[in-house]
């Protein structure tokens, strides 16, 4: 009997796992700009119908795309801000504001500086919140790995 309980326990586990939408993913790719620069490619490919937003939000508003880069290696050095592509600017019926959002795909790049011939894994996350037409996800963060 305790078998058969924990084999129910077990599928309806598995059943709620399988419902956990994620309308986001992420890939980490190098751009070579020199032998000295290149840009750390962040790619978004979003599901259709959803919305990821920018990085700059206006109070109130979703939380905003952000990340992070591990610089403790001291190999590399991070130039300017993070860039992003030109997306949607709106008046959003949910948050009632002028948001800027990305819908099918969004693109990301951070500039950086390093040593000719360095050869290193650059880890950074991504926080970010989607939302549709009628409701959001709660904020999410996921790894990215860049290696050079």
């Amino acid at each position: 009997m305790k078998k058969y309980i924990f084999l129910l326990l077990v599928f309806i586990g598995l059943g709620a796992q399988a419902q956990i939408h994620e309308p986001v993913k992420w890939s980490a790719s190098i751009e070579k700009i020199s032998n000295t620069e290149a840009y750390l490619v962040a790619t978004a490919t979003i599901e259709k119908g959803w919305h990821l937003y920018s990085q700059d939000v206006p109070d109130g508003g979703p939380v905003a795309t952000s990340f992070e880069f591990d610089t403790s290696s001291k190999k590399f050095k991070l130039i300017g801000e993070t860039e992003e592509g030109e997306g949607h600017v709106v008046d959003d019926k949910i948050f009632e504001m002028k948001i800027k959002y990305f819908d099918n795909k969004a693109v990301f790049k951070q500039k950086i500086k390093f040593p000719p011939n360095l050869k290193i894994k650059i880890t950074g996350g991504v926080a970010f919140m989607v939302c549709d037409d009628a409701n959001c996800l709660p904020p999410t963060t996921e790894e990215l790995e860049f290696s050079l």
